[in-house]
């Protein structure tokens, strides 16, 4: 078949189709078109109406939007393209075999998507957050489908899977508005037990961010090797934790060398049986 040939075909499909062809892809932009509008829309509304809810976050606010958006655009596309006269079934069975290839290919970026979702559903932390989570203890950053962003005390950057998050245990140090503070303080055998405990009590009560209620705890916990040792336990607003911590550390210390009282170093008597009297020894 010549070119003069070709053509001529072309002519006559183009004059017995190409109105129909025509008709056809106006409608099917028509269809894209008003549907854009429509995705977008509705995408929106979604978005406005999942911000009313408190039990949402913003993370899951944005994933349930993109996610809206995108299974629109599908259904739109499977509305439109049979306008041109594309059999979708064939694509629809093509992208069953797709998605079952991909998602064994990439079955620990989906755990990880999973595990971001349930994190995002549960809601164990927040952004701002001081957390334990896969080894690592840090502040929340950001949180997105496939990590977590945390900053270390030391202020590195450490991003967290979220797989390895969700599958161990999260221990969140902020989540609740007050803290225990949990001191030991230990004394000489010879001390007076009486007088260090009062004094212990006393420590606490005077803190000014010491909570009153529930009430600080000092008790004899243990007479170990080298000391008598007290549990001291006050309450703190949690952003005062660390600040109790180390006031109450100092200032037991001062008080017990203020009142004679000895913080025992690590001792052990050593005692010889057996030895040979002076001057027995060759």
């Amino acid at each position: 078949m010549n070119e003069l040939e070709l053509i001529k075909k072309a002519q006559e499909w183009a004059v017995e189709h190409g109105a129909d062809l025509a008709v056809s892809l106006v409608v099917f932009l028509l269809i894209m078109l008003i549907g854009a509008f429509v995705v977008k829309g509705l995408t929106k509304m979604v978005g406005k109406l999942l911000s009313k809810s408190d039990r949402i976050n913003e993370t899951l606010e944005r994933f349930i939007s993109n996610v809206t958006n995108k299974i629109l655009w599908v259904i739109l596309l499977m509305i439109a393209l049979p306008r041109l006269g594309i059999d979708i079934a064939p694509l629809i069975a093509g992208l069953g075999v797709t998605g079952f290839i991909v998602g064994f290919a990439f079955q620990e970026s989906l755990g990880n998507l999973a595990a971001g979702l349930m994190i995002i559903l549960n809601a164990p932390f927040e952004k701002g957050d001081v957390v334990e989570v896969g080894g690592t203890t840090g502040k929340i950053e950001e949180i997105n489908m496939m990590a977590t962003t945390m900053t270390s005390p030391d202020n590195k950057k450490i991003m967290v899977p979220n797989s390895k998050i969700w599958g161990d245990t999260i221990t969140n140090y902020t989540a609740k508005d007050t803290r225990r503070v949990d001191l030991v303080a230990g004394i000489g055998y010879g001390d007076d037990i009486g007088k260090a405990r009062d004094l212990l009590v006393e420590i606490c009560k005077k803190h000014d961010l010491v909570l009153k209620d529930p009430a600080p705890v000092v008790e004899l916990v243990e007479m170990a090797d080298s000391s008598v040792n007290f549990t001291v336990r006050p309450w703190a607003k949690t952003a005062d934790y660390w600040t109790v911590y180390f006031d109450l550390n100092r200032t037991i210390k001062e008080s017990f060398d203020a009142n004679g009282i000895e913080i025992p170093f690590p001792q052990m008597d050593v005692h010889h049986h057996g030895l040979p009297a002076s001057g027995s020894v060759s």
